[in-house]
């Protein structure tokens, strides 16, 4: 990792810490995020988003192990779990049935949760550093496009706003959303 990478990664991690929304690389777009327990940064990445509180979220993940005080995997066959986990770790979003535990601030109107393991090694090692799974929306202002360098980040959210100085993987669109129970499409990727 150079420098400027570095320094801007323990920024993020320590905003996170700090249960502040912060801006990273995915796959495709820059991703805003924050502590998933957290409610009061949850609201914060919701009013900054502009985005309704019952609309629900995703939560991004190193790996399956991370979104399981999540999910309630108990409700889906072997047969569609090893069809989910054969998409991961990369682009696809699975919406899955909620834990009841699973906080209303994430799930919004649901009994599900979007959740995705990813590929991308900047926020592989984020995950695996904070040691839990992250928010994740698209890095943008309600009506702007979606961010795909730091630069846009900024100009966006501010200069002083905590984002990884990395690069977006290589895909034109945000990732695939299927749903865990049917394999229905929800959002093309």
């Amino acid at each position: 990792m150079n420098k400027s990478l570095e320094n801007s990664f323990t920024l993020v991690l320590d905003a996170l810490r700090e249960q502040q929304v912060v801006a990273y690389p995915t796959e495709a777009v820059f991703g805003l995020g924050c502590d998933p327990d957290s409610e009061q940064a949850v609201d914060a990445l919701l009013a900054l988003k502009k985005r309704p509180k019952d609309k629900g979220l995703i939560l991004i993940a190193d790996n399956y192990q991370q979104l399981l005080p999540y999910i309630d995997d108990s409700l889906l066959t072997e047969q569609q779990l090893a069809h989910i986990c054969s998409f991961w770790p990369g682009p696809v979003t699975w919406v899955m049935p909620a834990k009841p535990s699973t906080p209303e601030w994430l799930t919004g109107r649901f009994t599900s949760l979007a959740v995705r393991v990813t590929d991308h090694p900047l926020v592989k090692e984020l995950c695996q550093k904070f040691g839990k799974p992250l928010v994740s929306t698209s890095a943008n202002l309600n009506g702007e496009p979606p961010c795909r360098l730091p630069a846009e980040v900024r100009l966006q959210f501010g200069d002083n706003f905590p984002v990884i100085d990395g690069d977006v993987g290589g895909r034109e669109n945000p990732s695939e959303i299927r749903d865990a129970l049917t394999g229905n499409l929800i959002r093309q990727g």
